[in-house]
């Protein structure tokens, strides 16, 4: 009972953060509508796994490095939003399908693996997710706080944020859905990719301070 209220704030924090819009709620989106619901909760498994990456090096303070240093700060930054643009630009190369064949078109061809990768590297080269977790190892964790218990509240941040994206995925993907946005497709990649690449400007403009 004695760390309960570190656990409920931090479950809370998550799940806010997890519902506001940014990177990872964009590339869950993009697989779960323009492919398929296998893809899209493959994409939201990554999402978590690249939180879990966070947590590994926040524990052993190197997030605290990454925050003070600039350059290295500057680099994950511009990684994180070169890649960003990269997703963005591809969708935007798509071309436009003959109407008929837009019903329960999947535009996007990946492998679960890739989706897994895409959703790690998504969440993983996002800076703001650096200062995220900093904050919470600072703010909400008391510095006697055993290693184990640290450890616990960074899992349930993924597990948080995992559970939420994997129930977005199985809602985005159920037909009907797809199927009101079937004749939109095209346009909605175009949106989407268009998105992405404002997101990777903003994410390249993001200040550690």
């Amino acid at each position: 009972m004695e760390y309960l209220a570190p656990f409920i704030t931090v479950g809370v924090i998550s799940l806010l953060a997890a519902l506001s819009p940014g990177p990872d709620l964009a590339v869950v989106t993009k697989n779960s509508l323009f492919g398929s619901r296998r893809i899209g909760l493959f994409t939201a498994v990554g999402v978590a796994l690249g939180i879990l990456v966070h947590v590994a090096y926040s524990l052993f303070g190197i997030g605290l490095i990454i925050s003070q240093s600039v350059l290295l700060f500057t680099a994950i930054k511009y990684l994180g939003a070169t890649y960003l643009l990269y997703m963005g630009f591809q969708l935007l190369r798509v071309k436009k399908k003959n109407p008929a064949d837009e019903v329960h078109a999947e535009n996007i061809s990946l492998t679960p693996w890739q989706a897994l990768k895409e959703g790690i590297l998504t969440n993983a080269l996002n800076p703001k997710a650096t200062l995220f977790f900093l904050s919470i190892f600072t703010q909400v964790i008391d510095p006697g706080t055993p290693l184990y218990i640290q450890a616990l509240l960074g899992v349930e941040v993924a597990l948080v944020v995992g559970i939420w994206f994997v129930t977005l995925a199985f809602i985005i993907s159920y037909d009907p859905i797809k199927d009101r946005f079937a004749k939109a497709h095209y346009y909605l990649m175009k949106l989407m990719g268009g998105a992405l690449i404002l997101l990777g400007i903003r994410l390249a403009f993001v200040s550690k301070d």
